[in-house]
């Protein structure tokens, strides 16, 4: 019997625990979701550059949004599994706008969204308390759907800064995790941070459950697991790795 979409969301929040990360190994399209339901993933998540790219599209929202929705029914339509998408900054600025979107995703079944801080299509990151609000939005969406949908609140601070910076803005990161956790965020998602000392501090430090991205420097799951985190996630490197074999294969004929 198919899971409803309460079920799903409350599976999908269940799976993020600290030292036993829930593992997402990111898609792009329905096949790769069935492919990876079969293997025995427990859930599913996209990554929006693979979308993108695999539509003929660059990253930053620039794959239309209808597509992005029509992509992500053929998913729903696939797996019985909880599936997260990365909604990038949402598809608007204002917390409304941002809201009505998010609305079109739950209505085609998505229990979870990655949802990022730096400016899209523009340069540097949001200032905390709009992104809170943004946030709130969101949750308030969400909540009147009545879907608990899991915000993984991402913060673009070490993605967008040289790795020899990250000790020094690990205190901005951990205050902007604080002000979304208050704003309704479930998770709190680092990319660009590599160094386990640091991670291991987020992991500390943080309310919400930390999600990395793999690989890097956090070269192996269990590491990462015994930093505290409690999802980690791959981004582009599967569509990457999928799409270098395709031509090895092809140059080999």
């Amino acid at each position: 019997m198919a899971m409803s979409i309460i079920e799903k969301a409350d599976q999908f929040a269940g799976l993020h625990q600290k030292r036993d990360p829930v593992v997402l190994y990111n898609i792009w399209n329905a096949g790769g979701a069935r492919t990876l339901a079969e293997a025995g993933a427990k859930a599913i998540a996209t990554g929006s550059w693979s979308v993108a790219a695999a539509h003929g599209y660059d990253d930053g929202e620039k794959i239309p949004l209808d597509l992005l929705l029509a992509v992500v029914e053929r998913i729903m339509r696939s797996v019985d599994l909880p599936v997260s998408i990365d909604f990038e900054g949402g598809y608007a600025v204002e917390p409304a706008s941002v809201a009505d979107n998010v609305r079109r995703l739950l209505n085609v079944g998505a229990v979870g969204i990655n949802f990022e801080d730096g400016v899209v299509q523009g340069s540097g990151l949001h200032p905390m308390d709009m992104q809170a609000d943004r946030i709130r939005a969101i949750r308030a969406a969400a909540e009147s759907e009545g879907v608990p949908l899991f915000i993984n609140a991402r913060t673009d601070v070490f993605l967008a800064n040289p790795p020899e910076t990250h000790a020094s803005l690990l205190e901005e990161a951990l205050q902007r995790g604080h002000i979304y956790a208050e704003a309704g965020a479930s998770g709190f998602f680092v990319p660009g941070l590599k160094d386990p000392e640091l991670v291991a501090k987020v992991c500390d430090a943080a309310a919400l459950p930390v999600n990395v991205m793999m690989p890097g420097a956090l070269d192996s799951i269990a590491k990462a697991a015994e930093l505290g985190v409690s999802r980690v996630s791959y981004g582009p490197q599967p569509f990457v790795d999928a799409n270098e074999d395709l031509s090895r294969r092809f140059s080999a004929l």
